[in-house]
């Protein structure tokens, strides 16, 4: 291809049919916008009814949105989705990994039902939907699968040993099956989200001891907005990013390198 045939299409999603778990709330509702924004018709299963803002938003688009209540943890649940997506818009284009849970405790109290439940929505949901996608995306010749990681993919994390240790998990598997996928030109990779200002780090910002250790840390001296990751969402969910695999953007304010 020469250079001069690239365009501001290469970042359309124009006809695109995407999956976003979790994508009614939080983050997730700001990745299932931005795919819509780009022209992907949106899919989104979630254990969590939608609160009502999520279909104005995207419907506000002119893009179709569809939701399925759903425990991605529960048996066959991946496949049920996979195959509900394809029932009604005809296929999976771009698969959103982005529901996740991040239950606390100190050592001594953090035992194996957080542990097990941790493990079954960060990473074994991710795994089971990624390899269901695959079943679709692998006859197509085409396809990508977004894993929404973490800082905690690379840091250690007091007082939440099991979302660190799926969140690395999930950077692993990003890597592992890009290196399976590519020769089918599918696309797998991983954002990295830092500190960013939703109802789960609410707590933390409303202290102003703990607000003020996280600022410290961050460069950009403020914590992120849902808007800030929407950009690289989409970037790696288009055909810009079609040489892109197997990576982890991080998208911190600078966190890491502080």
């Amino acid at each position: 291809m020469e250079i001069n045939e690239f365009s501001m299409d290469f970042f359309s999603l124009a006809g695109k049919k995407a999956i976003v778990t979790g994508g009614n709330t939080g983050l997730g509702q700001a990745f299932s916008l931005a795919l819509a924004k780009a022209g992907a018709d949106v899919f989104v299963p979630s254990v969590m009814d939608d609160d009502g803002t999520t279909g104005p938003l995207l419907a506000a688009t002119g893009r179709r949105y569809e939701y399925l209540k759903a425990d991605i943890t529960a048996p066959g649940a991946a496949a049920k989705v996979i195959a509900t997506c394809v029932e009604r818009f005809g296929a999976v284009d771009i698969l959103v990994n982005s529901a996740g849970i991040c239950p606390m405790a100190e050592v001594l109290d953090f035992g194996r039902p957080q542990w097990d439940a941790t493990v079954a929505v960060n990473l074994t949901a991710a795994f089971e939907l990624s390899y269901e996608a695959a079943q679709k995306m692998i006859p197509q010749k085409s396809g990508k699968i977004i894993n929404i990681c973490s800082l905690f993919s690379f840091l250690g994390g007091r007082w939440s040993s099991a979302y660190a240790a799926t969140k690395h998990g999930l950077a692993g598997f990003t890597k592992a099956y890009c290196d399976e996928l590519a020769m089918h030109n599918i696309q797998v990779n991983g954002i990295a989200p830092g500190y960013y200002a939703t109802e789960i780090t609410r707590k933390t910002r409303s202290n102003p001891e703990t607000n003020q250790r996280v600022l410290d840390h961050i460069p950009a001296e403020r914590w992120g907005e849902p808007v800030d990751l929407m950009g690289a969402l989409v970037y790696l969910a288009s055909r810009a990013s079609n040489y892109v695999n197997g990576h982890l953007l991080v998208v911190d304010g600078g966190y890491l390198v502080r």
